[in-house]
């Protein structure tokens, strides 16, 4: 966040707990990533291995479903600038994005 803060530049914080996003701004936020579903996914958390998700990593638009009913699941912080994201960890992605 101190990277944001310090940036000059304006942001807005999306907090996926409270405000899931649709499978389908996933996959958008995937695109602009440039990762699969699987590359975001939070796959130590305990509700990914109640779930069963393990045997779907290779099923984008399954995990995207799941991701969506179960923000936890969603890793974050997720940067957005225009057509890029990135990942917020570690820091230095931020950078390379702004």
């Amino acid at each position: 966040m101190k990277i944001l803060e310090n940036s000059g530049q304006e942001f807005e914080i999306i907090n996926y707990i409270n405000s899931p996003p649709s499978p389908t701004e996933l996959q958008s936020l995937a695109d602009k990533l440039g990762l699969r579903a699987r590359d975001f996914v939070r796959s130590k958390e305990s509700i990914f291995k109640e779930l069963d998700l393990k045997a779907h990593l290779d099923d984008d638009r399954l995990l995207f479903q799941y991701m969506s009913k179960n923000p936890k699941l969603i890793e974050r912080p997720i940067v957005v600038k225009g057509k890029k994201a990135v990942l917020g960890r570690p820091p230095e992605n931020i950078e390379k994005l702004l």
